[in-house]
């Protein structure tokens, strides 16, 4: 009798221990749900974005602003053992091996998962791919119609006296789409010559701000700076169409195709929420079509699920590059931080 109950017990305790690896399942439907996303995202967030989700389940959803997207991951590791939030939204692929490395997410494939490209997807399903954007220059159309210099195709055409003082680009330390830039031009030129492209650049004049807003809003001659060529995104032009103050029949900025960058932006279940199951239900509401069709023209960006139709403004006004970069997020985390530090060396040295 005393062998039988000791093997009961040792069979209780091995069920427990395997039972520790298993996500915590939640006990109740929570009343809210907290999604941690970075600032573009959470300053677009209205009433309307997710109130189908909230009216279907009963559930709130509050958007808690974290910085850019780098903040954002270090704000999800620093507090894994006791999260801010449910959801992590905004991560791409540039700091996505961080996340996956400290095992900041659980678990989770989406219903829809099926709706989007194989290339997309984590195999493990530890985030879920939710929209995706090329990261590319763009041109003032009509600087370059009233200027005797045409419009650059090549990224070596940059690097030339023609164009000197005439290009801004985003600090890859700081912003995210200077990052995505400095990897397109690793990608272009490789290990053994892309920092001499950059050492063209610094000579020829290339203007470095710290983010996005300096680079299109302060540098850009739209906007009465003095830098026609500036790095911004692919789905800027049909953005310059939607809040343009008089109707515009064409995108008064273009698209350099050359040294443009994909990223994947995803969403993950936060290891230790308390909610896990709902959680994983919210990242399905948004990869469903309804919400995914709202994505282009609210942050314009692109739908990750490809069942979702484009806007018509998009569909006019958006080139998506034909071949743009795409980097292993493996080989991204293991050089990151030594190519920064070279790219600094090279321009602030």
């Amino acid at each position: 009798m005393r062998t039988l109950t000791a093997l009961l017990a040792a069979l209780a305790l091995v069920a427990t221990a395997c039972g520790d690896d298993e996500p915590e399942q939640q006990t109740a439907t929570p009343e809210t749900l907290t999604i941690l996303a970075h600032d573009s995202f959470a300053n677009a967030v209205s009433e309307e974005t997710f109130a189908t989700f909230e009216a279907e389940t009963g559930i709130e959803v509050e958007v808690l602003a974290g910085g850019d997207a780098g903040s954002v991951v270090n704000q999800a590791v620093l507090t894994t053992d006791n999260p801010i939030a449910d959801v992590l939204f905004g991560i791409d692929d540039t700091f996505l091996s961080r996340a996956l490395e400290e095992e900041i997410f659980v678990t989770h494939e989406s219903e829809h998962i099926d709706t989007v490209p194989d290339t997309f997807r984590d195999p493990e399903n530890r985030v879920t791919p939710i929209d995706y954007g090329d990261v590319c220059f763009n041109y003032d159309k009509a600087f370059f119609a009233d200027s005797d210099v045409d419009v650059p195709d090549d990224l070596d055409d940059l690097a030339t006296s023609e164009f000197a003082g005439l290009v801004t680009v985003e600090h890859p330390a700081t912003s995210s789409p200077g990052l995505a830039f400095m990897l397109a031009t690793i990608d272009r030129y490789g290990e053994d010559g892309w920092l001499d492209w950059w050492a063209r650049m610094d000579e020829a004049g290339i203007n470095i701000v710290s983010d996005w807003d300096t680079a299109y809003y302060a540098e850009f001659t739209r906007y009465g700076g003095d830098s026609p060529i500036v790095m911004s995104y692919a789905s800027s032009p049909p953005a310059e169409v939607i809040f343009a103050e008089e109707p515009l029949e064409e995108a008064p900025t273009g698209v350099i195709e050359a040294g443009c960058y994909r990223q994947i932006e995803y969403a993950g279940v936060l290891s230790g929420s308390e909610h896990p199951q709902s959680a994983g239900e919210l990242i399905d509401f948004m990869l469903s079509v309804e919400f995914q069709e709202g994505i282009p023209e609210t942050w314009f960006v692109f739908p990750a699920n490809q069942n979702a139709e484009l806007p018509q403004t998009f569909v006019d006004h958006t080139i998506i590059p034909d071949d743009p970069t795409e980097l292993d997020p493996d080989l991204i985390a293991e050089n990151r931080d030594r190519w920064i530090d070279e790219w600094i060396a090279v321009m602030e040295g």
